[in-house]
């Protein structure tokens, strides 16, 4: 005669098991921090623009995450990419590559920082979107999607032209190349995205210097790049846009030092759920907020834990 089992209620709950449990199916935003544009370093040089962090998102109409309620859900939001201040000591251009940008994480998502924009002789590199190319580097542009997942998280850095470097690769296309030898290219365009109850922009890239123009910062907040000697703009906070790259087009004899290079902007999460549930975020710096049509969400700018219930 077969044993019967005796396990109950209490045996499942000892064993870690949560079939009972509330479960909650949410959408998700997930945009990882922007890299910074590329520093210029003597007369006619010019650094790429940045890549946008990596853009991933279930809304509208995609694969949703499901929650457990009361169990916290750890998310990292992943800091934009430092340019670095300006210096009047120029010196090696490979230092003055700068920083990508870092991901962010929710659950089975991770989105991948945007790659930081190329100096003089060097592309830019791949990430989330890739970094727009340096003057007279190799004409091959940084990839985007890097790693790559599907949907595709970005798209890739524009390449140079002779004194203009290229845009940062945004989540929503590629960054261009100048329309002459000494323009910076335009940042690729960031993603709209209503998860908030709001259409705001995220992800874009960051314009290429140029020593006649620099090339603007797509839509989503990214830096526009330099001209003559600006500076790189910083991209805006909590957009995961790249930083504008700098110029450094007729420098003085008294002025010889490089140009600052824009700062990628920082990542973002947001998750929504639906309006029958509560959520909680951790550190007090993340919102909870509620949608129009009584949605919840929860925005997160910096690491922190979500519970829902």
């Amino acid at each position: 005669m077969p044993l019967q089992s005796t396990r109950g209620a209490a045996s499942a709950k000892a064993f870690g098991l949560t079939s009972g449990a509330k479960k909650v199916d949410v959408d998700y935003l997930v945009v990882a921090g922007g890299g910074s544009g590329a520093f210029s370093f003597w007369m006619g040089t010019t650094g790429g623009g940045g890549g946008a962090g990596g853009y991933r998102t279930s809304f509208p109409g995609g694969t949703k995450i499901t929650l457990v309620a009361g169990k916290a859900s750890p998310i990292t939001v992943g800091a934009g990419g430092a340019g670095g201040p300006a210096t009047p000591n120029p010196g090696n251009p490979s230092s003055f590559l700068q920083n990508p940008g870092n991901p962010s994480t929710f659950e089975t998502i991770e989105s991948a920082g945007g790659g930081r924009g190329g100096s003089y002789g060097n592309a830019g590199l791949d990430g989330g979107s890739g970094g727009g190319s340096g003057p007279l580097s190799p004409g091959t542009a940084a990839a985007g999607n890097t790693p790559p997942v599907s949907p595709p998280q970005g798209n890739p850095g524009g390449i140079t032209q002779t004194h203009g470097a290229g845009g940062g690769g945004g989540s929503g296309g590629a960054g261009t190349q100048g329309p002459g030898p000494s323009n910076g290219g335009a940042g690729g365009p960031g993603t709209s995205n209503s998860i908030s109850g709001t259409s705001n922009p995220y992800a874009g890239g960051g314009g290429g210097g140029g020593s006649s123009s620099g090339g603007a910062g797509g839509p989503g907040g990214a830096g526009n790049g330099g001209s003559g000697l600006n500076n790189g703009q910083d991209a805006d906070a909590a957009s995961g846009s790249g930083g504008g790259g700098a110029a450094q087009g007729h420098p003085q004899p008294s002025d010889l030092g490089h140009r600052a290079a824009g700062n990628g902007g920082g990542g973002v999460v947001i998750i929504r759920a639906p309006s029958t549930t509560t959520l909680s975020a951790t550190p007090g710096t993340n919102t909870t907020s509620t949608a129009p049509g009584g949605e919840k969400i929860a925005t997160f700018t910096v690491p922190g834990n979500l519970t829902i219930s």
